[in-house]
């Protein structure tokens, strides 16, 4: 407990925070960038009654689908992807087959980040393009990135099914087709975190937490935050002030990608050089505020602290509100998990 008189008033778990209040929230050492953790895999015994805990007859993904799906045509190029994710505010597409409703592939917010600056994709826009972005964005098809072999799921197949597949691949959004193998939906991380808020999952924030934050720094490049996403595999970075431990905001492959699918980055050229628009720094586009959340609360409360908030993310404090690690969608569906095996 921190330090108050008896009979005061517990704080509240959740707390919104703006860069200006931050000082309250600097984390006893520096946070610095340490190796990644990796996929954490939790072995249970046995198969989780998913469909007991969420009261849905088994074999009713569809129930928790997000349908029609947003999706995007084998033939339309990235500035098209960009804009349709920007539109509708996804953080991936399934990619159909041109004049048909068939799974083709998808494209998650991660490839364009790759595309834009963030990894091996990048290349593309280089030798191809000569860093044109006009031509880099309206000639190059989304095809070219995007995952050919997507998984995917049935409006028939277990709730189970799609847990296992996004924490054993990482792949936060899955396709849902019907059995004609044309597309139906989506589910995604958020989907069924949504269905859990209500929840008692009986996992504190604290016990599945990350605790390996990989950051970026105020001052760095849009280019270097995306590089670090993608290096990482991470969609989103709390952004260090000057100083190198209080945060004061937090940048996500989304926010790049609004950037772009907005057109607001084309405000920052003076030339055709996609440089250009790379080397705009991360306040530019951050969003300056962050949720905290107590470590030793239930995870289905964290959930619904995320509904609630519309975030996707919580940095978890101790009772002294330092900062010790962050809660995200994926660990929310780690700690159901987990609760299935204990």
């Amino acid at each position: 407990m921190s330090r108050r008189g008896r009979g005061a008033p517990r704080r509240p778990p959740i707390r919104k925070v703006s860069s200006s209040r931050i000082r309250r929230y600097v984390p006893r050492a520096p946070i610095t960038v340490p190796r990644p953790e990796g996929i954490r895999y939790i072995r249970a015994d046995g198969t989780p009654n998913w469909s007991q805990l969420l009261r849905i007859p088994e074999g009713e993904v569809k129930q928790l689908a997000s349908a029609p799906a947003i999706t995007v045509s084998s033939s339309g190029n990235i500035l098209e992807a960009l804009e349709v994710a920007t539109k509708h505010r996804v953080r991936g597409l399934p990619v159909t087959n041109a004049g048909s409703n068939t799974l083709a592939g998808i494209i998650t917010a991660l490839d364009l980040v790759n595309y834009l600056g963030g990894g091996e994709y990048y290349n593309i826009v280089v030798n191809r393009y000569k860093r044109n972005i006009y031509n880099a964005l309206r000639d190059e098809k989304i095809t070219s990135i995007a995952n050919p072999t997507p998984v995917f799921v049935t409006v028939k197949d277990n709730i189970d099914d799609v847990i296992k597949l996004i924490l054993g691949t990482g792949i936060g959004l899955v396709p849902v087709l019907w059995d004609d193998g044309t597309v139906y939906g989506v589910i995604t991380e958020h989907d069924i975190v949504k269905r859990f808020s209500e929840s008692n999952i009986g996992v504190t924030t604290g016990e599945v937490a990350t605790r390996s934050i990989i950051t970026t720094n105020i001052e760095s490049t849009i280019k270097e935050a995306a590089q670090t996403m993608v290096r990482h595999g991470f969609r989103r970075l709390p952004v260090l002030g000057s100083d190198g431990e209080s945060i004061k905001g937090i940048i996500t492959a989304k926010d790049i990608v609004y950037f772009f699918g907005s057109h607001e980055a084309f405000k920052y050229l003076e030339s055709t050089d996609i440089e250009e628009v790379l080397a705009t720094p991360v306040y530019e586009i951050m969003t300056p505020e962050f949720y905290t959340v107590k470590h030793d609360i239930d995870v289905g409360e964290a959930a619904k602290y995320m509904m609630e908030y519309e975030t996707s993310s919580l940095l978890v404090v101790d009772e002294e509100d330092n900062i010790i690690g962050i809660i995200t969608e994926r660990d929310v569906l780690t700690a159901i998990l987990l609760s299935q095996a204990l």
